[in-house]
């Protein structure tokens, strides 16, 4: 029947922890396509426990070629028809806000499937219909057809698209696929954006499609107050994330692409003891000010056959024979877990004011994602997530998965990832392979050495008073080796260190991070933190001043 919401639109968090999430391969068992109730039923529960608060859900709209990864749409008011009637995706997005999750949908406008008997393609004979006509109406590296932006029936046809998602459906926002691909004539393709402004305008700029990405803004954020926009785009256009009042497109969030990359360079062509902490910083914080970010240390697009996870790159082929808790750890998979957490949560904490992961990805799931195709005798082998890995006792990747859930609920109960929190970079040490971070109350100490363990060991900070742990990578719970007693206490010393006015000593084990919070700190955002941060930088608006 007819479905009858139960929840009203959830409050967005301003703290945007997204799970990206494709309900067809979220299947465990017998490999076939899920359905959205299914997912609903035994995957939306785990994104709740974890302590996510959106959930971005790929390949929705209708798509003939299911290894697309839903990229290739066919039909864009119709939602994917693989997993299900419309009325059970009502279903799971009216869960999900029952939870307090907001579902955004990534929308694919910036291309549609060339197919012209079930897609748009051609709709009214001559190729002119929806897409440019000629060689600029196709777009080389995707195969698929490319819109025309300055047409008045395409505006409304895509414009007429958001609006019918957030009515009908309820979605709470949209990540905008192929942003960069919008932008430009050339589509990005074989294009190195190095940040000259040149790059970004000029006569190779679409302005057509400039203008309706603005006009998008402007509708989604009138029809649902507070609905999110995020997006993908790999050129850094600058004002992507400024408000249409001020020039900007109207982004609320754009996706730190460059970080993934980084990532994989670190694991697979500089050897550990060569790591730069001076360029992960500066990857990580590389982003425009006031334009607000949200980072991932990985996501979909590292998982597809072809590509590794970090967790198979760290582990490889152990993952299938060491992941077992009934026998000692062998030095890869050792590596391999604590590498996982450290890098995961420096993401999360320098990136920007969100964080992605891509489903299962947050326990290290194994292998690749490989829909079914005829290079693979149309198998469904690895288009599926094992569930079940994280829950098994016996199994190392219920550490992994602990310390994700760990890191979600840290960040709950001191929201770093939002715009105006205190921060501080205090130590980007090369030669002891040491960053210390303060993120509101919290100070990050991560030690990215391979076998070095430091006692005693004097940070400056900025805030005086008595520290205390709350999260550990090495405790026994997250797989590490749990040899520090957990309440321990740090107090602060009026000793000068690195800039600041405060200093004390702490411990760090090698590959792994220390969390420490200020007992009796002022919640984060408070008109306490406000006017303690301007005590500190004579900030005469009284925000929590982020020093350069």
């Amino acid at each position: 029947g007819v479905h009858v919401w139960k929840n009203p639109f959830p409050v967005v968090d301003q703290s945007m922890k997204v799970y990206e999430a494709h309900v067809g391969m979220s299947s465990e068992g017998e490999p076939n396509v899920n359905t959205y109730d299914e997912f609903r039923l035994h995957v939306l529960p785990r994104i709740h426990k974890l302590g996510y608060t959106a959930i971005q859900l790929m390949a929705i709209q209708e798509h003939a070629y299911y290894a697309s990864f839903g990229y290739h749409v066919t039909n864009y008011f119709a939602i994917a028809s693989r997993s299900g009637e419309p009325e059970a995706l009502k279903r799971l997005i009216d869960d999900a806000h029952g939870f307090g999750i907001v579902v955004f949908l990534d929308c694919v406008h910036a291309h549609s499937a060339k197919n012209v008997l079930d897609g748009i393609n051609m709709f009214d004979g001559p190729p002119g219909c929806y897409h440019y006509e000629g060689p600029e109406g196709y777009h080389s590296d995707w195969d698929s057809r490319v819109f025309n932006y300055g047409s008045w029936e395409v505006l409304r046809f895509l414009l007429s698209n958001l609006a019918f998602f957030i009515n009908e459906y309820r979605f709470d926002g949209f990540r905008f696929d192929g942003v960069t691909s919008m932008l430009y004539k050339h589509h990005g393709i074989a294009h190195a954006f190095v940040g000259g402004y040149d790059e970004y305008f000029g006569l190779h700029t679409d302005m057509d499609a400039a203008v309706y990405l603005m006009l998008a803004n402007d509708l989604i954020h009138d029809l649902r107050p507070g609905c999110v926009s995020i997006a993908e785009d790999v050129s850094g256009m600058p004002t992507l994330c400024r408000p249409l009042m001020e020039g900007g497109f109207g982004f609320d969030y754009r996706l730190a692409m460059g970080i993934p990359d980084v990532m994989i360079k670190l694991l697979t062509e500089i050897p550990e003891s060569d790591w730069s902490v001076e360029m992960i910083v500066g990857c990580l914080t590389d982003r425009r000010h006031g334009e607000k970010v949200i980072a991932y240390a990985e996501s979909h697009d590292q998982a597809l056959v072809g590509d590794k996870t970090i967790a198979f790159r760290l582990m490889d082929a152990e993952m299938y024979t060491g992941m077992t808790n009934l026998e000692w750890p062998t030095p890869t998979i050792t590596r391999g877990i604590a590498l996982h957490k450290v890098l995961r949560l420096l993401v999360m904490s320098l990136g920007g004011e969100g964080y992605l992961n891509f489903m299962g990805n947050e326990f290290g799931h194994p292998e690749w994602i490989d829909f079914p195709r005829e290079g693979n005798g149309w198998s469904y082998h690895y288009s599926r997530r094992q569930w079940s890995l994280p829950d098994m006792d016996h199994l190392r990747y219920q550490h992994l998965n602990a310390f994700d859930k760990a890191m979600m609920h840290l960040e709950k109960e001191f929201p770093w990832l939002r715009e105006g929190v205190h921060e501080y970079i205090v130590t980007k040490n090369e030669f002891d392979k040491l960053i210390v971070l303060e993120k509101g109350p919290l100070v990050f100490v991560f030690n990215l050495h391979s076998h070095h363990k430091y006692e005693f060991y004097r940070i400056g900070c900025t805030f005086s008073g008595t520290y205390r742990i709350c999260l550990d990578s090495e405790w026994g719970e997250f797989g590490g080796s749990d040899q520090y007693d957990h309440s321990r206490l740090f107090r602060t010393e009026t000793m000068s260190w690195e800039g600041r006015a405060h200093s004390m000593e702490v411990y760090t084990n090698p590959r792994s991070v220390l969390v420490l919070t200020r007992t009796g700190a002022p919640p984060v955002g408070s008109a306490r933190a406000r006017l303690e941060a301007k005590r500190c930088y004579g900030d005469d608006d009284g925000h929590e001043f982020v020093p350069p």
